[in-house]
C-alpha cells in the first residue's frame, strides 16, 4: 500500500510541474515593435515639419528647386513611414503566432492537468471518508505510522497543488485568449494605417510629377541624362503599375466559385525582411536615395548599385515569373521578376540575359550575368525592390547583412 502510495505521490507531483513560459523572444519581439514605433513618430514629426515648410513655401516667393526638394523629402518621408509599418505588421504577425502557439500549449495543458484532476476525484470519491483512518489504523508502529501520516500529508498537498494549477493554467488561457484579441486588433488597425500612408505616398508622387511637368513646360531640361533616367523612372513605374493592374483584373473577373488564377510561384512578405539573398557578391557603390552623381547631377536612387566583374552570374532572390526582358532605355539590358503580393525585385544593366519573358524561375537561379562596363560606376548590377502601388524600397533592409 505504501509503494502504490509513493508513486501516486510522485505521478502527481511531475503533472503538476509547470512549463516554464517561452518569454524571452516575445520580449525580445516588444522591445523591437517599441524601438519601430519610436522611429515612426520621429519621421511623422519630420514630415510634419516639411508640410509647415511647405506652407510657408506656398505663401512667399521661393526658389522652385526648394519647393522640388520639399516634396522631394516628404516623398521620402512618407516611404520610410510605410517602411517602419511593414514592420510593426511583421513584428505584430510574429507576437500573434507565438501567443497563438503560447495558448495552444496552455489549452494542452490545462486539458492534461483537468484529466488528472478528474481521476483524482474518482480515486477520492471510490475511497470514501474512512480510508485516511483505515491507512493510519493499520500501521504496525509508531515509525510506521508516522510514514503512512507523511504519505497521506504529500498526498493531499498535492491534490491542493493541483487544483491550483488548474485555476491558474485557466486563468493564463484567457489572458492569453485575451492578448490574442488585443494583437489582432492593433494589427488590423497597422494594416489600415499602412493603407493611407500608402495613398499619401501616391499623392505626394502624383504632386511631384504634376510639379515637375509644369516646369518641364516653362523651360528646358537641365542636365539631358537626368531627364533620361527620370523619364526611364517613370516609363517603369508605368510598366509596373500596368502588371500589377493586370493581375489584379484577372483576379477579379475569375467567377466565384471558379479556380482561381495560376499564382505567382514565390513571395516576398514583411518576414522576408533582412533575409534575402544578395543577387550578386561584391561591394555597394551608390546606395537608395539621392545621391550625386559622378557627372555632378543630383539624383534619387530607386535601388543600389552592387559592383561585380563582367559577366558574374545574377540570381533571382525569390522565385518568380520573369515579366521583363530587355532593353529599357538607361537601365540598360533588364530584368523584371513579379514575385506576388504587389512586390517586384528588377535587375539592370545585365551584360546577357538567360532567362525568357514569362518564365517561371526557382530561388536562387541563374536570370543573366553582370555588365554595364560603360557606366560612370564601371561593371555593377542596378538592383531594385518594388512593393505595393510601386514603392520604391531600400533593398538594404531585404538583404542578409554581411
Amino acid at each position: 500500500m505504501l509503494r502504490r502510495l509513493a508513486g501516486a505521490t510522485a505521478l502527481v507531483g511531475l503533472l503538476v510541474a509547470a512549463r516554464p513560459p517561452a518569454a524571452i523572444a516575445q520580449a525580445g519581439g516588444a522591445k523591437e515593435l517599441e524601438e519601430s514605433r519610436r522611429r515612426l513618430d520621429e519621421i511623422k514629426n519630420e514630415r510634419e515639419r516639411l508640410e509647415r515648410q511647405r506652407d510657408r513655401l506656398q505663401g512667399q516667393v521661393h526658389d522652385v528647386s526648394d519647393e522640388l526638394d520639399n516634396i522631394e523629402r516628404r516623398r521620402e518621408s512618407t516611404g520610410r513611414i510605410v517602411g517602419e509599418i511593414e514592420r510593426q505588421i511583421g513584428g505584430l504577425s510574429s507576437q500573434l503566432d507565438r501567443s497563438s502557439a503560447e495558448l495552444i500549449l496552455a489549452e494542452d495543458n490545462l486539458a492534461e492537468r483537468r484529466a488528472v484532476l478528474e481521476r483524482r476525484l474518482v480515486d477520492i470519491y471510490k475511497r470514501g471518508p474512512l480510508y485516511t483512518f483505515q491507512v493510519l489504523l493499520a500501521a504496525e508502529s509508531f515509525g510506521d505510522l508516522l510514514s503512512r501520516y507523511k504519505y497521506l500529508y504529500l498526498t493531499s498537498r498535492q491534490d491542493r497543488a493541483l487544483v491550483t494549477d488548474v485555476e491558474r493554467l485557466r486563468s493564463r488561457v484567457l489572458a492569453q485568449r485575451g492578448q490574442i484579441v488585443s494583437v489582432k486588433e492593433e494589427l488590423d488597425h497597422t494594416k489600415e494605417e499602412r493603407e493611407a500612408e500608402l495613398d499619401r505616398y501616391g499623392r505626394i508622387a502624383q504632386e511631384q510629377q504634376d510639379r515637375l511637368a509644369a516646369l518641364q513646360r516653362s523651360a528646358r531640361s537641365t542636365e539631358r541624362r537626368l531627364g533620361e533616367l527620370e523619364r526611364d523612372q517613370a516609363r517603369l513605374n508605368s510598366l509596373l503599375a500596368s502588371l500589377e493592374r493586370t493581375r489584379r483584373e484577372d483576379a477579379a473577373r475569375a467567377p466565384r466559385g471558379a479556380a482561381a488564377p495560376a499564382a505567382t510561384p514565390g513571395s516576398i512578405t514583411t518576414s522576408d525582411l533582412g533575409k534575402l539573398d544578395w543577387p550578386v557578391e561584391g561591394r555597394i557603390v551608390y546606395r537608395f536615395g539621392r545621391d550625386t552623381l559622378p557627372s555632378g547631377g543630383v539624383i534619387r536612387w530607386n535601388g543600389i548599385g552592387i559592383a561585380a566583374a563582367v559577366g558574374t552570374p545574377i540570381h533571382a532572390v525569390e522565385a518568380g515569373r520573369v515579366r521583363l526582358v530587355g532593353q529599357f532605355g538607361t537601365y540598360g539590358l533588364t530584368v523584371v521578376i513579379e514575385h506576388g503580393n504587389g512586390y517586384y525585385s528588377i535587375y539592370s544593366h545585365l551584360n546577357s540575359a538567360t532567362v525568357k519573358l514569362g518564365a517561371t524561375i526557382t530561388k536562387g537561379e541563374t536570370i543573366g550575368a553582370v555588365g554595364g562596363q560603360n557606366s560612370d560606376y564601371g561593371p555593377h548590377l542596378h538592383f531594385e525592390i518594388r512593393g505595393e502601388n510601386q514603392i520604391a524600397l531600400d533593398p538594404a533592409d531585404w538583404l542578409r547583412r554581411r
